[in-house]
């Protein structure tokens, strides 16, 4: 069993923040806890826009705090995401996400992450596993 606080995560190698400063993220259990997901509590601030595409994962957001606008790229659909609001990017799809007030949300991602991700050129976090 493992129990552990997103308090205790703050300024270890599991509290990431991404290069472009739109985002933090605490990562809560990763692929070196071999149980086949990783969650996560994200951050994404106010007034920023990320773009990103999961190639490589299938990601679920559930939304705690905050507000944002979700465009998914491949239908042109914009949807209003406020807390109690969960999406499923279960086609891989490319998506900006426009934060109009600081957006908390709960990530589920599968296969897991390492959490030494960040999204690259594309928005994309590249397909890293653990080292055995």
């Amino acid at each position: 069993m493992i129990v552990r606080s997103f308090k205790e995560i703050e300024g270890t190698d599991r509290h990431v923040k991404a290069a472009s400063g739109t985002w933090e993220s605490k990562r809560i259990v990763l692929a070196k806890e071999k149980v086949g997901f990783s969650l996560h509590e994200t951050i994404l601030y106010a007034g920023t826009e990320t773009s990103m595409w999961y190639a490589n994962h299938i990601e679920a957001v559930v939304c705690v705090e905050g507000e944002a606008e979700l465009t998914d790229h491949e239908t042109g659909l914009k949807h209003t995401i406020t807390p109690g609001t969960m999406y499923l990017l279960d086609g891989h799809e490319r998506h900006t996400l426009r934060v109009k007030q600081d957006f908390r949300c709960l990530c589920v991602f599968n296969p897991p992450v390492t959490g030494r991700e960040d999204h690259d050129e594309n928005g994309v976090y590249p397909l890293l596993t653990e080292e055995v």
